[in-house]
């Protein structure tokens, strides 16, 4: 506990407002550009050394999370994606960044119809000298 106080954290673990504040800022950004389609400034929140873990997918890296991206992207499908209110928990990791934990849904139109899943999530963010990147991403829960 000491050692989490000595970096910012609060008693709690989570990470002090400002960096909290930081990360949640950086996770609209980031899902405003994948619920616009917008993939170049999508991969702009990812490192280059990305790994991607999902349950039902296996990992993936930065080349290949930007191809399913682009694929997701072609379809006619319109995906968006959603913070679930109260879900963001945000740690500070010493000497490299933050990580966020929470949930999310993804909603499209299939059949006339909404659709949406809800899914649980981990982000590795790094600050970067071009902003906060996610470095490591777990998504799990499909």
């Amino acid at each position: 506990m000491l050692a989490m106080l000595a970096v910012g954290a609060r008693a709690d673990g989570q990470a002090p407002q400002g960096l909290r504040a930081d990360i949640a800022a950086a996770d609209s950004a980031l899902f405003g550009a994948f619920n616009q389609r917008d993939l170049t400034k999508l991969m702009s929140f990812f490192t280059r050394d990305l790994e991607f873990y999902q349950d039902n997918e296996g990992v993936a890296s930065y080349a290949q999370t930007e191809k399913d991206f682009g694929e997701m992207f072609g379809q006619a499908a319109r995906i968006r994606r959603e913070l679930v209110p109260g879900s963001l928990e945000v740690f500070p990791i010493k000497n490299y960044g933050a990580m966020q934990v929470g949930r999310h849904r993804f909603c499209h139109v299939e059949n006339g119809k909404e659709e949406c899943g809800t899914f649980s999530f981990v982000h590795v963010w790094r600050r970067t000298d071009r902003g906060w990147q996610i470095a490591r991403a777990i998504s799990y829960g499909h």
